[in-house]
């Protein structure tokens, strides 16, 4: 019995989300350490059609009394199964369930434990995203064109504020430091990506900052009153970017329901090394998805052929070509971490207009 509780826990959860994920025994033992039992079947009796509800939604579905209906929210939310958060248009709290990536991923490793639980998540969220490789892989030629079908999973914010003629600003949803200056509840967390890492024993293999996830609005304050991340000035996130940048960091943006027609909700600055995003496309899991505005030209009057942008590109999208560097643009999402780290100011960013930027995976040769 417990066993088919837990496939439909699975299924519900999936549900949840936008991201295709396939129910395996590997995900089947990530929930039953993160969920009890009664809570499991909570969320399949409340959630099982629809993943936001509001409290009186939820009422109407659960067979708890109130005070144990609270009790229950409280601790799927301290939990970071469900985050509840009030909605901007009514002012109600809307319970929403965090499907596997991105959500309960991001929660279940956001404080900093180092103990045989957090351990034991982290490697089970390793082997989850290694084993959806294996499956892409096994089913690449029908998977790939279906995951056209999906949205991107972020939005790349460029570390320049100008583009390559220097007259053009970008825009305030292309500039990170306006991103920040437009929210007074900011929220600062342990990048959960580089300490699944550590967790595993794979540091981060340039060494970046830990500390370094920022979360916005409804979400930030969320994560505050649950102890998953600390409130920070915007000057305070002003250095924890720079410091970002210097480390040759991709400022990647996530809107509210992954609508980049909606408010912001997070920014990671990642490495291509932990990101998780990055992690399930060098595994072979999923393609590279992600919305850019932007592509890198190189200045070849300037370019010395270095090689500093080769080394600090995550996307390998550079080469060098008869002593020149030379960029692939379909591989290019414009995040600027070549142009900031270039010593001879040869790279600079051009503004593309809007590109749904889809760079298929590696497929993996399975023994």
């Amino acid at each position: 019995m417990n066993d088919k509780i837990w496939y439909k826990l699975s299924r519900v959860i999936i549900k949840a989300g936008k991201m295709p994920f396939p129910v395996t025994n590997t995900l089947i033992e990530l929930l039953q350490n993160v969920v009890t039992v009664e809570q499991a079947k909570f969320i399949i009796r409340v959630y099982n059609r629809k993943p936001n509800m509001n409290l009186d939604e939820i009422k109407k579905k659960s067979d708890l009394d109130d005070d144990s209906l609270m009790k229950m929210l409280d601790k799927l939310q301290y939990k970071g199964v469900i985050v509840g958060t009030q909605s901007m248009s009514t002012g109600i709290t809307v319970y929403r369930l965090q499907p596997p990536f991105p959500g309960m991923f991001e929660f279940q490793l956001m404080r900093p434990g180092e103990g045989e639980r957090e351990k034991k998540l982290a490697r089970l969220f390793d082997t989850i995203f290694r084993e959806m490789g294996l499956l892409t892989s096994k089913n690449y030629d029908n998977l790939i064109p279906q995951f056209k079908n999906f949205p991107p999973v972020d939005r790349v914010v460029p570390v320049e504020k100008e583009v390559n003629s220097g007259s053009e600003v970008i825009l305030s949803r292309e500039d990170v430091k306006k991103i920040i200056d437009k929210y007074d509840d900011i929220a600062v967390a342990l990048c959960y990506c580089r300490h699944e890492k550590d967790l595993i024993a794979e540091p981060c293999e340039i060494d970046a900052p830990r500390t370094n996830c920022f979360l916005f609005g409804k979400t930030a304050k969320f994560c505050i009153e649950k102890d998953f991340a600390n409130s920070i000035t915007k000057d305070e996130a002003l250095k924890v970017l720079r410091e970002a940048e210097d480390a040759g960091l991709v400022h990647k943006a996530f809107h509210i329901h992954q609508d980049p027609e909606r408010d912001f909700e997070a920014i990671c600055n990642c490495c291509n090394c932990c990101c998780g995003v990055f992690q399930l496309f060098d595994k072979g899991a999923m393609p590279f998805h992600t919305i850019s505005n932007y592509l890198a030209e190189v200045d070849d009057d300037n370019c010395i052929g270095c090689g500093t942008c080769v080394e600090k590109c995550p996307m390998h999208a550079i080469d060098l070509e008869d002593g020149l560097a030379v960029v692939e643009e379909e591989r290019c999402i414009g995040c600027g971490v070549c142009a900031h780290h270039c010593p001879e100011d040869a790279i600079h960013l051009k503004r593309s207009g809007l590109r749904d930027v889809f760079i298929p995976p590696k497929k993996i040769e399975i023994g």
